[in-house]
C-alpha cells in the first residue's frame, strides 16, 4: 500500500494516544476514517480534530473485547463508507502486578482488550480487506513483546501472544497470495496516558516497584511522541515491513530481545533487586 489518499481507514482506541495521531496523520494523507474507542469525549475530540481535513470521518463506541460488538463495527463501517482498507488494531490497557498477585480478573480484563481485541478487529475485518483488493492490517504488539520485564506479566503474555498471532496470519496471507498484508508494531516509550490509566497492584513492592510513581516513571522514560510514533508506523505500512521498531528505544529492546535470555535477564533482577533495598 503506497498511498492512503481514498484510502478508508478503521482505527480502535482512536481517543487518544497513538490511535488519535494515526487519524489525524492518515486524514492529512486524504484517507477517510472509521475510529472507535470506549470513551465517547475523547473520541468526539479526534472526530473536531479530523473533520476538517476534506475525508469522511465516521465514529462510533466499540469495546474491542466485544466480538459481536466489532463484528458489528466492522459491517457498519463498510456500509458507510462502501468498504475497508486499513484496520488498525490498537486499542491496548496495562496492569502493573506481580504473576503471583495479579488477579484473575484484572488478567483477563488486559488479555481481553489487548490480546482477544487484535483478533476480533483482525478476524472480522479481513473478509472487508480481501474484498477491497487493497487491504492491511495493523497490530500494536509493544517492545514488552520483545523483552519479559518484571511487573509487566500480563502485558507481556498479550504482546507477545499478538506478535505470534500476526507473524502467522501474514505468512499464511503470503502462501495464497491474498491482497492483504500484515505489520506489526512494537513500540517503546510513547508519551501516551496507558500508565497514567493503569491498573497497580501493591504486589509490585516486593519486586522493587512502587505503586505511587509508576506513572511519573513512565512519563521519565517516555521518549517518542505520538505524532512521531504515527509518522514512523505509517512508513512502516507503505513499506510493507513485517515489524516496527518505534522509537530509539525499541531498537534498544530488539537488541536485547537477541541476547541470551540470562544476561538481559540477569541485569533486570539486579536491579530489581537494587530498587527493592
Amino acid at each position: 500500500m503506497k498511498g492512503f489518499h481514498d484510502k478508508v481507514v478503521a482505527i480502535t482506541g482512536a481517543g487518544s494516544g497513538i490511535g488519535r495521531a494515526l487519524a489525524c496523520e492518515f486524514a492529512g494523507r486524504g484517507a477517510h476514517l472509521a475510529v472507535s474507542d470506549v470513551d465517547a469525549d475523547g473520541l468526539a475530540g479526534t472526530v473536531a480534530m479530523c473533520e476538517g481535513s476534506g475525508v469522511k470521518v465516521s465514529s462510533a463506541l466499540v469495546d474491542v473485547a466485544d466480538r459481536a460488538a466489532v463484528a458489528g463495527w466492522a459491517g457498519v463501517v463498510v456500509e458507510q463508507h462502501g468498504g475497508v482498507n486499513v484496520i488498525m488494531n490498537n486499542a491496548g490497557v496495562t496492569v502493573a502486578a506481580t504473576a503471583e498477585g495479579v488477579s484473575y480478573d484484572d488478567f483477563e480484563w488486559l488479555m481481553n482488550i489487548n490480546f482477544w481485541g487484535v483478533v476480533h478487529g483482525t478476524k472480522e475485518f479481513l473478509p472487508h480487506l480481501r474484498a477491497s483488493g487493497d487491504g492491511h492490517i495493523i497490530n500494536i504488539s509493544s517492545v514488552f513483546g520483545l523483552v519479559s520485564i518484571p511487573a509487566q506479566s500480563t502485558y507481556n503474555a498479550a504482546k507477545f501472544a499478538v506478535r505470534g498471532f500476526s507473524d502467522a496470519v501474514r505468512i499464511e496471507l503470503e502462501i495464497e497470495r491474498a491482497p492483504v498484508s500484515v505489520t506489526t508494531i512494537h513500540p517503546g516509550g510513547i508519551k501516551t496516558n496507558i500508565a497514567r490509566n493503569a491498573k497497580v497492584d501493591a504486589s509490585i513492592a516486593k519486586i522493587g516497584g512502587d505503586v505511587t510513581t509508576f506513572g511519573d516513571e513512565f512519563d521519565r522514560i517516555a521518549r517518542t511522541t505520538p505524532e512521531r510514533a504515527a509518522r514512523q508506523i505509517i512508513r512502516a505500512v507503505e513499506r510493507n515491513r513485517r515489524r516496527a521498531l518505534i522509537g530509539s528505544d525499541a531498537k534498544v529492546f530488539d537488541l536485547a530481545s537477541r541476547l541470551p535470555a540470562a544476561l538481559y535477564q540477569r541485569l533486570l533482577i539486579a536491579d530489581g533487586r537494587r530498587q527493592r533495598s
